[in-house]
Order: structure tokens, then sequence, then C-alpha cells
């Protein structure tokens, strides 16, 4: 159906690519991708031979100094999945549209798995579904990362109220600064240049699929603090960039409730459509998994 989808793997890119302008600063925002990712396990070990589970990275683990940081077993080249990118200065440059402080690369990946020559991303970047091959880019910036997934604000981030205070704090601003936890993952791998900070064609990197199983399980974490009145709390907006994400000005929009209906297109098997409700529980019938 798109240029760039030649593999399962792609297909859940272009499938990102596709929704990223409807599925992020928006009240479902975490249900979309709690679905997303469970299909990806469902597809991992259905398609794959693969009989593990969906790994998450605890950033906390790795964000208690910038060396922690750069040495975080996710990185490593023979057991993980693999470093940096070649630093590219971009100092000169007067058309980058994300400035992450502290960035250390932003060219192709140069060891482990998922390196130039071993690995290829197919789409994008940006909103293109044409068919694109190239290295995955990475430029992590461990000082920006410690600061945006350290303990403290991941236990910040569970206090939250209500959902729809849990929900800004996970999600944040526009900006680099002010990003959440979600944000502040994808910026700390992906950088100004990596496939990481492109906000539509992240999946790109693996990377994605264990910091994006991390927000799903402190969501589930959150949840799980207050069962009974969480399992169905669920609010903001249906329409990306409005309130309280209205960053741009103002914009027309509903508030969304359990029996929203979220658009997967052709990604999930025999089914298009699944409401915010099927998604609140990680151990209901729907999805049926937990977080060790």
């Amino acid at each position: 159906m798109y240029a760039g989808a030649k593999s399962r793997f792609d297909d859940f890119q272009v499938s990102h690519i596709v929704n990223t302008d409807f599925i992020h600063y928006v009240g479902f925002f975490q249900a979309w991708h709690r679905m997303f990712i469970a299909q990806y396990e469902k597809d991992l070990r259905n398609l794959c031979c693969y009989s593990g589970a969906q790994p998450y990275w605890d950033w906390t683990l790795d964000s208690k100094s910038v060396e922690d940081f750069e040495n975080s077993p996710i990185f490593d080249a023979e057991t993980g999945f693999g470093g940096n990118g070649i630093f590219i200065d971009i100092s000169s440059w007067t058309n980058v549209t994300r400035q992450v402080s502290g960035r250390t690369g932003g060219g192709c990946v140069i060891n482990g798995p998922f390196a130039k020559g071993d690995f290829e991303v197919h789409a994008g970047p940006d909103n293109s579904t044409d068919y694109n091959p190239r290295c995955l880019s990475r430029d992590i910036a461990p000082e920006y990362g410690i600061s945006k997934l350290n303990q403290t604000v991941v236990d910040w981030t569970l206090e939250a109220k209500d959902f729809f205070e849990f929900d800004q704090r996970v999600q944040g601003g526009a900006s680099a600064e002010s990003q959440g936890y979600h944000g502040g993952g994808h910026l700390a791998i992906g950088g100004s240049l990596g496939e990481m900070g492109d906000m539509y064609s992240s999946p790109g990197d693996p990377i994605f699929w264990l910091h994006h199983a991390n927000v799903d399980r402190l969501w589930d974490r959150w949840q799980r603090l207050d069962w009974p009145a969480r399992k169905s709390d669920i609010s903001g907006p249906d329409t990306q960039y409005a309130y309280p994400y209205d960053f741009f000005g103002d914009k027309e929009y509903k508030n969304i409730t359990l029996a929203y209906v979220m658009d997967f297109g052709n990604l999930l098997p025999r089914r298009q459509y699944v409401t915010v409700e099927e998604a609140m529980d990680t151990q209901g019938e729907r999805l049926c998994y937990t977080y060790e």
C-alpha cells in the first residue's frame, strides 16, 4: 500500500508516519501507542519466531549520571542495540528544526546489529512514506537524557492526581526543553538529526519499541496505584494541538471518552478500529499482558 513498506517492520513505521498528526498531543496518545506496541509484540512472536516478551528500557537505571547513560547496556554493540552515530557538526546550520543540547552524534550508527551496512530504514524522514533506503542515524544527547528520564521526573509524573494531569506530564510541551519523559526519551536518542527524534518516522529505530514499552509500563503503573478509579480515567482532546496542548493557538475539539474510536488502518489483523476502552487494561481480554 505504501512504497516505503518493504517488510512487516516497515508496516509499523509507515503506520506511525501516516497517523502522527492525529495521535500525538491528544487524549488517546497513550492508548493508541499501547495497542501499537502490543501488536508489535504479537507479530514478533507469531511472524518472527521470537519466544520472549517485548523488553522495556527503564531509563532511570541509566540516568544517574552522563557516564551511566553513555554506558547503558542498551547501547552495547554485542548484547544491545548498538550505539551512537558519527558526530556531525551542525553549529553553522540554519535549517535545523530540533535543537537538542549536548547532542553527540547525528550520522549513521557505527556499531551493533543496526549499524550501517547491516540495517536500513526505508520510510521517512518526516511524513514521507516513499521508499527511501538509508542508514539508521542516532544523535545521542546524554546530558539532555539524564535531565528528562531520571527518577525524580518519573516520580513527579506518577504523582499526578488524574489522567488529564498525568498525560500532560508525560507528553510535555512543544520545545525540547519542555518535553516530558516521552519526548525526552525520543530526543535523548534522536537528538537533532537522529531517527528517534523524528516525530513521524521514529519507529524506524528499534530502540523506539523499548522506549514506548516503558512509557506504557509507567501508565500501567500509574493506573494500578488507584485501579478502581483509574481503570476508566481518560480525558483530553480528540484533535492534535488543542487544549491543553494548544501551543500554536486555539483549536476546536471534543473531549475523548472510553467510547472514542482509534483508527489503525490496515495494521491490526481483521480490525481497523479499536475503542479507547479496549486499551485501558493491559491485563484485560483484548491485551492480556503484564509488566515485571
